[in-house]
């Protein structure tokens, strides 16, 4: 089955916010770090934005992640 858009995207959010969390930073600090707005990360957190490519590469460099790193989402994405 295929998984639909915003459970994606509400997935990529979830992951985002985990590993900043890990990390003890805030939003801003993640913004700041990526060179993004804070509301963006927000909005991407809480799975409303939909990233672009050149976005999530800012945000894989700020956490010193590897673009599939910072992708890797457990379960089926088929």
């Amino acid at each position: 089955m295929t998984m639909g858009m915003s459970t994606l995207l509400g997935r990529v959010g979830k992951r985002l916010r985990a590993l900043r969390a890990r990390r003890g930073w805030s939003q801003e600090k993640l913004a700041e770090q990526s060179d993004l707005h804070p509301t963006y990360i927000g909005g991407i957190e809480r799975g409303l934005r939909n990233p672009s490519l050149l976005s999530l590469v800012k945000l894989a460099r700020a956490l010193n992640l590897s673009l599939a790193e910072l992708l890797r989402i457990p379960g089926n994405l088929e």
